[in-house]
């Protein structure tokens, strides 16, 4: 079993910044690439970010690319996402998830364990 549990969610202005963060336990983390989706009212889940095991390699959605962030911290079990130039457009339920089948990490169907999500509102 693996639980996540995502935090940092909140309300900002457009142009400003959020760091969310997912912890991680249940089992070995340093061993499972990681990602992160969103999901916005009347929306599918989406896919943000994604690290490798070691994060050497991240992918990103195009329209997040230059702005967003992941990182990962195996030590202390944790994946960061670094959130700058925030737009309405960002407003949703970020959910961390562990991919946990064999895929590309741009697909959900990728991911096998998820979190509860945290908010992130972005005022215009």
């Amino acid at each position: 079993q693996v639980q996540l549990v995502e935090s940092g969610g909140g309300l900002v202005q457009t142009g400003g910044s959020l760091r969310l963060s997912c912890a991680a336990s249940g089992r070995t983390f340093s061993n499972d690439a990681m990602g992160w989706f969103r999901q916005a009212p009347g929306k599918e889940r989406e896919f943000v970010a994604a690290i490798s095991w070691s994060g050497g390699s991240t992918y990103y959605a195009d329209f997040v690319k230059g702005r967003f962030t992941i990182s990962r911290d195996n030590a202390k079990n944790t994946v960061s996402l670094q959130m700058n130039s925030l737009k309405p457009e960002d407003t949703a339920v970020y959910y961390c998830a562990r991919k946990g089948y064999s895929g590309s990490s741009y697909q959900l169907t990728s991911y096998d364990y998820w979190g509860q999500g945290t908010q992130v509102t972005v005022s215009s």
